[in-house]
């Protein structure tokens, strides 16, 4: 399919012909859109940028120079089957940020959210599953197969262990290694990833009003700070769980552990 009437593409940019590229897409020079590509409306992507299919990318995104989207999963199991990667709408992808398809094996998709930010040399591999509005900054790693729900923040140089979760509104500081789920709200801090309490001020700045911060911070305390065991502690968020919506989703969350919770 022709591009839009209304694209911008650079002379020097190499575009498959199979591609679809949507109205008022810019593509810069020597970007390489592959075949089997997607590129919704609004849609910016600058010099050097390399996309490739499967690939389905929605609007008004801006994908940087440098970047590579959509490449073959880094696994020694893939054997070139088809597998795809879907990213939503209003996402930036900074400066040499590589986002993988997903493995035949995994579920076969890799997908990305809306209004996320991956800056310079993050790293996203196959088959992960982020939400929406999270930030990813400069070189934090995610391996495959990793879920990030919606308003995770993770800091430079993160790196997040394969099967791991990382619930919504947490936030992994500078250098964490994160080898076990972190459970919704929680902030987690040291070279090897521990909790440190929960992510108070990104709550406050996301409209959570004090009293459901406090039953988030009593929901905290029974599993991390009163010495019970997990099955003790989860006894006491069901009890928790009664009067407070978040904590029943933090419940969840570790109902549907597969790894280790983070502890």
């Amino acid at each position: 399919m022709a591009p839009s009437p209304a694209a911008t593409i650079h002379p020097g940019a190499a575009v498959d012909p199979s591609a679809r590229i949507g109205a008022g897409v810019s593509i810069g020079a020597f970007a390489t859109i592959g075949a089997d590509v997607e590129i919704g409306d609004g849609t910016v992507i600058d010099s050097h940028a390399s996309i490739t299919g499967p690939t389905r990318i929605g609007r008004d995104n801006r994908i940087h120079a440098f970047a590579a989207i959509g490449g073959d999963p880094q696994d020694k199991k893939f054997a070139g089957e088809r597998t795809e990667l879907v990213i939503g709408d209003r996402n930036t992808i900074r400066e040499f940020a590589t986002i993988n398809r997903g493995t035949g094996n995994g579920g076969g998709v890799t997908r990305i959210g809306d209004d996320n930010w991956l800056l310079a040399y993050t790293h996203v591999a196959h088959d992960c599953r982020i939400g929406s509005h999270c930030v990813f900054s400069n070189n934090a790693t995610l391996a495959g197969h990793v879920e990030v729900g919606d308003h995770v923040i993770l800091s430079g140089f993160v790196g997040v262990h394969q099967f791991c979760r990382i619930g919504a509104h947490a936030f992994i500081g500078m250098g964490a290694l994160v080898n076990g789920d972190v459970p919704p709200f929680v902030m987690v801090a040291s070279d090897y990833g521990r909790p440190r309490g929960i992510n108070a001020e990104g709550l406050k700045r996301r409209g959570f009003d004090p009293a459901r911060i406090a039953a988030i911070k009593r929901a905290y305390r029974a599993l991390y700070k009163s010495g019970a065991n997990l099955a003790e502690a989860r006894a006491q968020l069901v009890d928790l769980a009664r009067d407070s919506e978040d904590v029943r989703a933090l419940l969840e969350f570790i109902d549907r552990g597969e790894r280790p919770l983070l502890r």
